[in-house]
């Protein structure tokens, strides 16, 4: 596949960096430096220039992409690149779009100029904030085949009794399946010898009802309080579509914002939300506020380091549900030493949206782990995939590939080595990102 990506920015760079093996990818910006990383680490043809110009798009041969993804900092020109693009051939566009104001007229958008997709970062970002928070538990869940099957992940730290245990001695654990475990930042994909051990980080798939049992019966967690009250520290994107969300679901929100101009927005935009003016790492301020008495703190500041030292001195305060927003993958061995309940990449979000569109109506979800090393996929079976009816133990699978579950009509199936795949089923499958090509193979 012929993919074009307009902007090397931190999400064209992922979707570059997630498609460049199997794929003939260029990437076009106008920052020179910018292009020079994205060369010395992947092997894609970059060209120095604006996307919007129609003579380049020409040279290029833009009619024989199969795909034009415009991720540059402007809504506009990602919209305008898109439909200069299908005007001239491209099979398929995909545009970033942003701004609230735009968001509430995205299907009048996607068919005046000819879009096929629009990816929004920041609202992906909050919707997955909002199901975190309203949620019943403290720990992070992904739910696949229409909330049948769950993805649980947790810190062993947490819950000492499963410290130096051997995974296939472990009660309490039908119909559910370890995909994985991080160590040391490492991923370790699982057999039944391996012992688990501190700062263990496990990853579980499985049917719903068998692991709200089991964080139930090994007190994984303690069903949690309503969120009544939550403290938003960044008024950006993700903070106004989180507040707005919050605020429909009738709870109160404060917006700790440090731009005069940014909270005169806020205040116009939203309507119960509390906006204040200041400095959102001044303790003295967040004291002021009444930080210890809040249910919940979300840090979605444009940097990583402020995000995760303001969750920290949030947790210091007594806060039960801390979330922050990370856009490093560097810092993802960090976090899971910290304690901070949740970690979001919008980078990440939006790279899984992509892909779920670039992989077609065969794949229903893609959600991206561990900082973007591994995938889990939801893919409906086809009548004319070679793995229908036949043993799993006779497929041969790839190592890095783990079949987590099938539903077949309203049953959920952990699957053994007799069982059978067939069409109509889902597969919620666990994949190293580094074999999602031996993937895209073994389902063809």
């Amino acid at each position: 596949m012929k993919v074009a990506i307009v902007g090397a920015g931190k999400l064209g760079y992922k979707i570059a960096e997630t498609l460049f093996d199997d794929n003939y990818v260029i990437i076009i910006d106008k920052n020179e430096r910018v292009l020079e990383r994205v060369s010395e680490q992947l092997d894609v043809l970059t060209i120095k220039s604006n996307g919007l110009q129609t003579e380049l798009l020409n040279e290029l041969d833009i009619s024989s992409c199969d795909l034009v993804i415009a991720v540059t900092n402007a809504d506009e020109t990602n919209m305008i690149i898109c439909m200069i693009a299908k005007k001239l051939g491209c099979k398929n566009t995909i545009a970033r779009i942003r701004n609230p104001e735009y968001v509430k007229q995205s299907d009048l958008i996607k068919k005046s100029m000819h879009i096929d997709h629009i990816v929004n970062p920041e609202l992906a970002t909050a919707d997955e904030i909002v199901r975190y928070l309203v949620k019943g538990y403290a720990l992070h869940t992904e739910d696949f085949a229409l909330g049948k099957v769950s993805l649980i992940d947790f810190n062993i730290n947490h819950f000492p009794d499963l410290i130096g245990q051997k995974i296939m001695d472990l009660k309490n654990m039908e119909n559910i399946l370890i995909v994985a475990i991080s160590r040391n930042g490492e991923i370790i994909i699982p057999h039944g010898g391996v012992v688990l051990q501190k700062n263990d980080i496990l990853y579980l798939i499985g049917k719903k009802e068998s692991l709200d049992r089991l964080i139930k019966k090994e007190k994984i967690c303690l069903e949690r309080p309503y969120v009544k009250n939550v403290m938003i520290l960044g008024g950006g994107k993700i903070g106004y579509y989180l507040a707005n969300k919050l605020d429909t679901l009738g709870i109160q929100v404060k917006i700790i914002e440090i731009d005069k101009e940014r909270c005169h927005y806020l205040s116009e935009q939203l309507n119960n939300p509390l906006i204040i003016l200041g400095d959102g790492t001044d303790i003295n301020l967040l004291e002021e506020e009444d930080i210890s008495s809040m249910d919940a703190f979300v840090s979605v500041t444009d940097y990583d380091e402020e995000n995760l030292l303001m969750a920290l001195v949030a947790k210091q305060y007594g806060v039960n549900n801390i979330v922050a927003k990370i856009s490093r993958a560097s810092y993802s061995q960090i976090i899971e030493r910290l304690g901070i309940d949740i970690a979001l990449n919008p980078v990440n979000i939006a790279t899984g949206d992509i892909l779920k569109f670039i992989r077609g109506r065969k794949v229903a979800a893609v959600s991206l782990l561990l900082q973007g090393q591994a995938e889990v996929l939801e893919i409906i079976i086809s009548e004319n995939m070679n793995i229908t009816e036949k043993p799993i133990s006779k497929l041969n699978l790839p190592k890095g590939i783990i079949l987590g579950s099938i539903v077949r009509d309203e049953t959920v199936i952990i699957p053994k080595g007799d069982t059978r795949i067939y069409p109509k089923d889902r597969i919620i499958v666990f994949c190293l990102q580094s074999k999602i090509h031996a993937l895209e193979k073994f389902l063809r």
